[in-house]
């Protein structure tokens, strides 16, 4: 079914995108999976070549065209590639709102402008060791050395799988600054690499998207000085819940690219293999394999491309961006797995791109939110 959302302009970006994947990303990745991250120069080219800030405003470097798609054809392409390893949907999708929306314009001269050219990479820092769905668990504090609003705030605690987490050079970090104003009491603070006391701890080794760096934080009396506040202090929850549906729909079209990629490495696989004297994609339950996912597959992007068009024009919900997180996120999880297994042995082995596609795709359904608490959103909208 041809995709109705994209107009010229985006079509031209998506070859734009896919050739800087293909010239900057692939002959590196494999590399970037033995150091355990990707370098510091594909984010350089990447903001060369102006996929960085695309709807940050052009006085600070950006594209300056408030637009989905045009982050949502990055991501896709990435995906298509195989390409887990640069954080560049989080820089884009994720923290860009947060900046773009809180930051006053003396922290946008300051931060954008390298945000944009690939300078500074970003990262967010809510999940902590002991709290990762439940955000209203964040146990990191930030409190005031003195008195006014001018004050320094001192941070300690600790973060955990935090995405971009060793290179990022700017991490906002949701901390508690009131413990008795229960959701009111937290606020976001831009921690930047440098800042006495504030420390990269391993880089976790996970079991999927090992190009991707992703570590712990630790932050002992880490002085936050009040230039760093991002928005109000108090409304770092609102905050979240504002910004986290584009974050679930960016998790939902990189699951939903990544479910076409595998039904269409698996197509190829299935006719070029054979047993029992002919390609196992004579075979009926082949087919009836096949079928099944490329079902799923067209109703996960049936419903991910409306809620992208809905998007665009201010009228996602909370509900809905969950809906799309959860189904897709499974889904990837669900048709990789079948896929894997029409692969046979080789489906097992990591040379194989559909062995890569198993182990990457388990987190999508952990991330941005377990899909338990995507599934508690969508029942709250239904019957509250």
């Amino acid at each position: 079914m041809e995709r109705n959302i994209f107009t010229d302009d985006h079509h031209a970006f998506r070859e734009l995108a896919r050739t800087f994947v293909r010239r900057e990303v692939e002959p590196c990745h494999e590399r970037w999976e033995q150091d355990g991250q990707v370098s510091r120069d594909v984010w350089l080219a990447a903001g060369k070549a102006g996929l960085l800030g695309i709807d940050v405003p052009e006085e600070y470097g950006g594209g300056g065209v408030e637009d989905f798609r045009y982050n949502a054809i990055l991501d896709e392409e990435l995906i298509r590639a195989g390409a887990s390893g640069p954080g560049i949907p989080l820089q884009n999708d994720v923290v860009a709102p947060y900046l773009l929306r809180l930051a006053s314009d003396e922290q946008k001269r300051r931060w954008l402008p390298g945000f944009c050219s690939g300078e500074l990479i970003t990262a967010i820092a809510m999940t902590e060791p002991g709290t990762g769905s439940d955000l209203q668990g964040i146990q990191t504090t930030a409190v005031r050395d003195g008195p006014g609003s001018a004050a320094d705030l001192i941070v300690n605690g600790a973060k955990t799988f935090i995405t971009n987490g060793i290179l990022s050079d700017l991490v906002i970090v949701v901390v508690r600054t009131d413990p008795e104003a229960g959701s009111r009491g937290f606020s976001l603070l831009v921690v930047e690499r440098g800042m006495p006391g504030f420390e990269r701890g391993r880089r976790l080794k996970k079991v999927g998207m090992k190009a991707q760096d992703t570590a712990e934080l630790f932050f002992a009396d880490v002085r936050v000085p009040a230039a760093n506040v991002l928005g109000e202090l108090g409304q770092g929850f609102v905050y979240l819940m504002q910004n986290l549906p584009q974050e679930r729909l960016s998790i939902a079209v990189s699951s939903t690219a990544g479910v076409e990629r595998a039904l269409e490495i698996t197509v190829r696989y299935v006719q070029d293999r054979y047993a029992f004297g002919r390609p196992i994609s004579s075979l009926q339950h082949t087919r009836f394999e096949l079928a099944e996912i490329a079902t799923e597959a067209q109703l996960a992007r049936t419903f991910t491309d409306r809620c992208i068009a809905e998007h665009v024009a201010g009228n996602l919900s909370a509900t809905d961006a969950a809906m799309a997180k959860w189904w897709s996120s499974d889904l990837f999880r669900r048709a990789v797995d079948r896929c894997v297994q029409l692969h046979g042995g080789y489906g097992y082995m990591l040379e194989y791109p559909i062995a890569r596609a198993f182990v990457d795709a388990r987190v999508h359904s952990i991330l941005g939110g377990t899909n338990e608490i995507m599934k508690e959103i969508i029942g709250r909208g239904l019957l509250d």
